[in-house]
């Protein structure tokens, strides 16, 4: 900022909020490249614009410019020279842009724009899969939907440089997301749900010839199509009696811990980098760990897996295996919506058969004592409608620990 300029002083004088549109008219004829001579017309004033700048003018009429009851006419040579002549700013140019900060020539700002455009094109151009069919619509889906304009206007271009970056390094089986994240961009959480991750997740979707992602899980599964891993720790499942063949680790880990009876849970990196085969015709899958918990005592139980709630991406992973291996999964969760919508969803994924899910399971538990209040939005029961007709009748949801006995003996048939 000028040395000349009487900051508060500008501010109390052409610095009025009444001015507003006056500094902003102005600012318009900087960023434009025009002069800030002649006159300037406002439209419409208000009664607080029109006092302000006749306060601002010393004169009753606008600096002799006329004014009538749809526009003011400002003498912007006689503004300039009131503010200089207050020792307020040596000129009007300088008096705006110490009020809005530096304005960039729109000349200017657009040469800018166009050397970063082509700096972006040649960074595109340069990326290892350039010329592959998906990677090229990525790059022109960029241009053609202003993504590229929008990221240079805010000055974000790096963010294509990292997403370039990123997918040179892919595919890379069994390669960890915040590696990958460190090894393009030196921030471990770059890729952490951030915007830069989804210019990447939105190439590796035309990649798998997939839509674009939406959700956790759906973004999981097209990091892993190029060999991400995500959250591959964090992410497990809690099995019980699965038994497993193959040459890792892992199969023996699980056969040792059904011989034993003994809970195993198993992470998303293990199921990822030992791939097994499940031993098994059959799988249960309940949704609350006291189930799993309770048939560990019982005996001669069958297989058991336990989804803690929504599945995770491990448990994903694992029933995906057993759906290929051709193994039955019988899916059962509590009497609630969540319940409803995660046994649909696993009879379209897994072909899951619903297990004790029916309307009669519904009234024989419901019978059995006093349940709490249905909570969220209502689902449908495609296997048996008439379940969650009457769930939504009664209005009362059922935990499946109720059916605990009726549970037990079915796995126990399932040795």
């Amino acid at each position: 900022m000028s040395p000349d300029v009487d900051l508060p002083r500008l501010r109390r004088t052409l610095g009025d909020p009444a001015l507003g549109r006056l500094v902003a008219a102005l600012a318009r004829r900087v960023e434009l490249g025009r002069p800030l001579t002649g006159t300037l017309v406002l439209r419409h004033p208000a009664a607080d614009e029109l006092h302000a700048i006749r306060a601002l003018l010393g004169s009753g009429r606008a600096g002799g410019g006329g004014h009538s009851s749809g526009s003011v006419t400002i003498p912007l040579r006689k503004l300039a020279a009131t503010l200089a002549d207050a020792a307020v700013a040596p000129d009007l140019h300088t008096a705006v842009q110490a009020l809005t900060g530096r304005i960039t020539p729109r000349t200017e700002r657009i040469s800018a724009e166009e050397a970063a455009r082509d700096t972006a094109t040649a960074v595109l151009a340069a990326g290892r899969h350039a010329g592959c069919a998906w990677y090229d619509a990525w790059a022109a889906g960029l241009r053609a939907d202003g993504t590229l304009t929008r990221l240079i206007r805010r000055g974000e271009t790096g963010q294509v440089t990292a997403a370039v970056a990123a997918l040179d390094l892919l595919p890379a089986p069994g390669l960890p997301l915040p590696v990958l994240a460190e090894r393009a961009t030196g921030d471990t959480k770059a890729l952490a749900a951030t915007p830069l991750a989804g210019l990447i997740l939105r190439a590796l979707a035309l990649r798998s010839h997939t839509a674009p992602p939406r959700g956790g899980e759906a973004e999981r599964t097209l990091w892993e199509s190029a060999g991400v891993l995500t959250d591959d720790l964090s992410s497990h499942v809690l099995v019980l009696g699965l038994p497993a063949r193959g040459d890792e680790p892992l199969a023996d880990w699980l056969t040792q811990a059904a011989q034993r009876r003994t809970p195993f849970r198993v992470t998303l990196h293990q199921l990822v980098t030992m791939p097994i085969a499940p031993a098994a015709g059959v799988v249960h899958v309940c949704e609350n760990p006291s189930v799993l918990r309770a048939a560990v005592a019982a005996p001669a139980t069958g297989p058991l897996i336990c989804t803690e709630g929504n599945p995770s991406a491990a448990c994903h992973r694992l029933l995906t295996s057993l759906h290929r291996a051709g193994v039955t999964i019988r899916w059962r969760g509590d009497f609630d919506w969540t319940g409803l919508r995660t046994t649909a969803s696993a009879a379209t994924r897994y072909t899951a058969q619903p297990w004790r899910m029916s309307a009669a399971d519904y009234e024989s538990a419901l019978a059995a004592g006093d349940s709490e209040p249905l909570r969220g939005s209502p689902a449908p029961s495609p296997w048996d409608p008439a379940l969650a007709r009457r769930m939504r009748e009664t209005g009362r949801a059922v935990m499946e620990e109720r059916m605990l006995p009726l549970l037990l003996a079915d796995l126990a048939t399932q040795t």
